[in-house]
């Protein structure tokens, strides 16, 4: 067997394995918890299989914003653990990432831990003014800090064009704003707006170049000529000859 075909059989029974310790987790915990299994050689269908109802996913659907960042930084991703976000209709949910490795050290998947913790935020606000009088300030830098701070909205979906829409409408500049709109901007600032795109994964995504170009109004040779020179660096000059981008 072929090293590639012997990594990729390594890696399906990883996942395999893992499946039962997903509905383990997430009977563990109860309703407010979900488990999603991700297989990131598929980010169009990363999720192989999921246990609870948090952020409304199923099989077969879309890896979130969270796992295009970890794409993006490849073998150098870290999993992210015990961190806050908020979905696009309010609840406050902890997650934790961890990534899964085969024997080369390659990431190519991800077991999530994610636990809507909504109505504790309420109860414990409910107690904090029950008890009367603000709760102590901690200090800027500690954990509770952190923690206390407003969580980002992130985008949770079956369709990955919802997830790159939701990064798009985050990064790209605003039309109805004079002088950011995508001819407003000078060449530094639009290389910098894809490779902040890249940095997040939009671009490992097929057809994301395309989607791109169409939000900004500039063809697709255009885009992958931008996205080339942002991966090279700041000195490059684009041209209108796609390359180096991901299909």
């Amino acid at each position: 067997m072929a090293g590639d075909e012997r990594l990729d059989s390594e890696r399906d029974a990883i996942l395999r394995a893992l499946r039962p310790v997903v509905d383990g987790i997430a009977a563990t915990f109860g309703p407010v918890c979900e488990v999603v299994l991700h297989d990131y050689r598929r980010p169009e269908r990363s999720v192989v299989a999921v246990a609870g109802t948090v952020t409304g996913r199923s099989v077969g659907g879309a890896m979130s914003e969270i796992g295009l960042r970890a794409l993006a930084r490849g073998d150098r991703a870290a999993d992210e653990l015990n961190y806050l976000t908020r979905t696009a209709a309010g609840q406050l949910v902890k997650s934790s990432t961890m990534l899964l490795r085969d024997a080369s050290g390659s990431v190519f998947g991800a077991l999530c831990v994610n636990v809507d913790v909504t109505e504790v935020d309420r109860v414990r606000a409910l107690l904090t003014a029950l008890g009367g009088g603000p709760a102590p300030e901690p200090d800027p830098g500690s954990a509770p800090a952190r923690a206390a701070a407003e969580p980002p909205v992130t985008t949770f979906g079956d369709d990955i064009d919802t997830v790159l829409d939701a990064l798009l409408d985050a990064h790209l500049p605003g039309r109805n704003r004079p002088g950011q709109d995508w001819a407003g901007l000078d060449r530094p600032r639009r290389l910098a707006l894809f490779r902040a795109l890249d940095e997040r994964g939009v671009f490992a995504v097929r057809r994301s170049v395309e989607q791109v170009a169409a939000r900004l109004g500039i063809s697709r040779a255009s885009a992958y000529s931008y996205l080339s020179q942002a991966r090279t660096g700041p000195d490059g000059r684009p041209d209108d000859t796609p390359q180096g981008a991901h299909p």
